[in-house]
């Protein structure tokens, strides 16, 4: 017989939210770990309310959602009142409801979902610093309407609230680099996903949340957030872009972790599964993955690998297959291609790409791709006085680039 999966929805929480361990947990409660593995097992009992509270708190999620059950009526209700009240002021962000009274008509759900398309259109080209409020304020209008819709409406606009988090999320991690909101804003997501029932954007949102310890060094928590992304792809169906790209991330984490074989395997695995395809149309919502975009993670992996002839050609040919708005992407592949010249030891052409790499920022700012250029910089320090790498300097250290730098 199969052994009992246990209380998967607040594992899933407990990993989402940085508590890499049952142990980890039960420190941050300052209960025994033997309290969290019954709350993890098939049948979890129901926390003591001050307990309750403290954990809705760090998981960001209400009693239900967390997989307990409310066969004691009355009381739980009051409980999973006061926790969401609760959570919502500490963490600052309005809760997901999990209750609703419907009075908004059937329609709103699509009109609130247009405006979550639009603002996933305009990341490409509005300055994070300006659309992310409006994301912000776009989130707590849905949670509003949460508590005003019911059924397949209610889940359509908790699916788009979802999406909603992801985009402040990633612009929060990929563009403000502030990782530790990036943390709260994804549990949300991860929330209202489990509203919508939305088991593929589950698994985009925990992927996205590998990136955050990956980005520290820490391969085993990144790579236990990936294993729970691939669990919920696995309730699907995933199309082949979203299992593509699942890869993809882990490759990333492995190549921030310095394991850059392992990640040239999953790549290559990534390839294999956009070559066969699947019967699956890709989300809507997953726009920012496609075979360029994967070409982009391999080039830099090989970059990171020391194979420099490979990673040339490899990030010249997805430059060359980028899309005229593929702005932010190019680049960073201008700036991959500049640390290949760099690592060759070809000062004046790794000038050259990351003077490139300028231009487009003054386009359209990516914290990404100016990291790149800085990390060419620093590639160039043996070669600081020659002319090319003072132009680069009077370039990188203008006014515009400068102001442009600090207001986004």
């Amino acid at each position: 017989m199969a052994r009992p999966a246990g209380n998967t929805r607040l594992k899933s929480a407990r990993m989402a939210a940085g508590y890499h361990s049952q142990q980890a947990l039960a420190d941050a409660l300052k209960v025994g770990v033997r309290q969290v593995r019954r709350w993890e097992s098939d049948t979890p009992p129901w926390p003591q309310p001050d307990v309750a509270q403290a954990l809705t708190r760090l998981l960001g999620q209400d009693l239900e959602s967390l997989g307990f059950a409310t066969s004691d009526g009355p009381r739980s209700d009051r409980v999973r009142r006061a926790v969401l009240a609760d959570t919502a002021a500490g963490a600052g962000l309005p809760t997901v409801p999990t209750q609703a009274v419907p009075v908004q008509p059937a329609s709103v759900a699509q009109d609130f979902a247009a405006v979550t398309r639009s603002h996933r259109r305009l990341y490409w080209s509005v300055a994070p610093a300006t659309l992310h409020p409006a994301a912000l304020s776009h989130a707590a209008l849905g949670c509003a309407l949460l508590l005003e819709t019911a059924g397949q409406t209610r889940e359509r606009t908790a699916a788009a609230l979802a999406e909603t988090w992801l985009l402040a999320a990633r612009i929060e991690f990929f563009d403000l680099r502030d990782a530790d909101r990036a943390q709260q804003t994804l549990v949300r997501a991860l929330q209202a996903a489990g509203e919508a029932n939305a088991s593929l954007l589950g698994a985009t949102i925990l992927a996205h949340s590998a990136f955050i310890p990956a980005w520290a060094g820490e391969r085993e928590a990144a790579l236990e957030r990936m294993t729970a992304a691939r669990t919920y792809a696995r309730r699907g169906p995933a199309c082949a872009n979203l299992l593509a790209w699942l890869d993809a991330v882990e490759a990333e984490c492995e190549t921030r972790c310095g394991s850059t074989r392992k990640a040239l395997k999953l790549i290559q695995h990534a390839e294999d599964v956009l070559a066969a395809g699947s019967d699956h149309p890709s989300p809507e919502w997953l726009d920012w993955f496609n075979p360029v975009r994967l070409a982009a993670f391999k080039g830099n992996t090989q970059l990171k690998a020391g194979h420099l002839p490979q990673a040339r050609e490899t990030l010249q040919n997805a430059f060359d297959a980028l899309s005229p708005s593929d702005d932010k992407q190019r680049t960073v592949v201008l700036g991959d291609l500049a640390a290949v010249e760099a690592a060759a030891g070809n000062p004046d052409e790794a000038c050259r790409q990351a003077l490139r790499a300028l231009d487009g920022l003054e386009r359209a700012w990516y914290a990404m791709g100016m990291d790149r250029v800085r990390e060419v910089r620093r590639a160039l320090v043996p070669h600081q006085h020659e002319p090319c790498v003072r132009e680069l300097d009077d370039r990188l250290y203008d006014w515009s680039t400068a102001i442009s730098a600090l207001s986004r």
